[in-house]
């Protein structure tokens, strides 16, 4: 899923191409992808785009006068842009936005159809939409600490609970607990103060250096190869690949339709976290340790 740094640079490329543009029109090609049906889709044709913004992992379209279109890209979304004459189309269409100078191209990718475009009238309507996490780029110590420690979950768990924190989903938690240091297991309100630090640390640098990386590497051009698994990444993705830090193998934990990535040597002093199918499949047999392993 599109996480903070995709999104951000998203929004940047799409405010070259679309501010001070009038939507021409749009055209919806799935029936699953918009989720509204007050204020209806003509009601943005012929209007100029005013801004955009990010709301969590959502990207808002400014149309003026209180009036919003919210992409929500979820797992499987991404956004495509061609410039006008360009007939290369990408696949899996769901929505169609045109614009005099090109046209964006919202798709979706498998069957699951979770992506979603939401047409909203007014700030109270879109502030409804915002689960209310705290900006973790913008949060000072003490506000990221209290969000940290407002309920008593595993740092992974509420790294990505948008609740708590906004725009950080799974793979970039992934590479801010390895670069702090601690265990996705660990519970939030165990934390000495010193690893709440590494945490507020960790959390900036890894997106502010993700973003900034993405940035450079789109350019002046659209962000197209917009995807959790880059080469890059410390953890995430990378499962029995070496650390970079300190070349032990990338260890994982599978849990419903997500995994989390760690290093066992610089995250939790060599012992590995149980995987729940294989520990319970395993049990005695389950190593404990990285040297077990």
């Amino acid at each position: 899923m599109p996480e903070l740094p995709d999104v951000t640079v998203y929004i940047e490329a799409l405010e070259r191409r679309l501010v001070g543009q009038p939507l021409q029109h749009v055209k919806i090609a799935s029936p699953f992808v918009l989720r509204s049906f007050d204020p209806p889709l003509a009601a943005i044709e012929g209007r100029t785009v005013r801004g955009l913004r990010r709301i969590g992992k959502r990207i808002v379209v400014d149309f003026g006068d209180g009036l919003f279109a919210v992409i929500h890209l979820m797992i499987a979304g991404r956004l495509h842009w061609r410039a006008a004459g360009e007939k290369r189309k990408p696949q899996g269409i769901v929505a169609t936005f045109e614009f005099p100078d090109g046209t964006l191209y919202f798709t979706e990718a498998g069957t699951r159809k979770r992506a979603s475009l939401t047409l909203v009238r007014g700030e109270e309507a879109l502030r409804a939409l915002d689960p209310g996490g705290v900006e973790p780029l913008l949060a000072s110590f003490e506000q990221f600490d209290a969000a940290l420690r407002r309920e008593n979950h595993t740092l992974k768990r509420s790294l990505t609970d948008p609740r708590l924190f906004s725009g950080i989903g799974n793979a970039y938690s992934d590479e801010i607990l390895h670069a702090a240091q601690l265990s996705p297991l660990k519970l939030t309100r165990s934390l000495t103060d010193e690893e709440a630090r590494r945490m507020h640390k960790a959390t900036r640098t890894t997106l502010t250096s993700w973003t900034d990386a993405l940035r450079a590497e789109a350019e002046a051009k659209f962000p197209e190869k917009v995807t959790a698994f880059r080469p890059g990444m410390a953890v995430h993705g990378r499962y029995k690949q070496p650390c970079p830090v300190c070349g032990s193998p990338v260890q994982r934990i599978v849990y419903a339709e997500n995994e989390c990535n760690y290093c066992a040597t610089c995250q939790t002093g060599g012992k590995l976290l149980a995987d729940r199918s294989l520990s319970r499949l395993l049990k005695d047999d389950w190593p404990k340790t990285i040297d077990d392993l």
